[in-house]
């Protein structure tokens, strides 16, 4: 079981998929690493022995920040903005998209499960 950056990485992936189960790590930076350390991408995670397992530990360290200093990092990127109350801020404060999508018909994976509001009565006719 490879286990790197406190995640466990799924045995039958490839190199290449196995380390984007790693917060912060997508796949071109999971080519760049596997490419650094000569290391076949097609290889399984399972079969990387314990020189390459540790040489992709080191150049991950080394190099990048992820998962929890990365996660640390963008809250409180987002904390500053609600604190100095910016337009961002305050789109964040109220959960709703940040960067100018609409809102009247989309964005519900922002908003929630809709919340339906009555209609407003009609006077009766005399």
């Amino acid at each position: 079981m490879a286990r790197i950056a406190g995640v466990d990485l799924p045995k039958n992936k490839r190199g290449e998929i196995g380390l984007t189960y790693i917060y912060g790590i997508g796949p071109a930076t999971a080519r760049y690493i596997l490419d650094k350390g000569n290391i076949d991408r097609s290889k399984r995670v399972n079969e990387w022995n314990d020189d390459e397992l540790n040489h992709i530990r080191t150049a991950i360290t080394e190099e990048f920040k992820v998962e929890g200093q990365l996660r640390s990092e963008t809250q409180m990127a987002i904390k500053r903005l609600l604190d100095i109350a910016c337009y961002r801020g305050l789109r964040h404060r109220k959960g709703l998209p940040v960067r100018g999508q609409r809102t009247k018909t989309n964005s519900r994976t922002r908003k929630g499960k809709r919340k339906t509001v009555a209609g407003k009565k009609k006077a009766p006719k005399k």
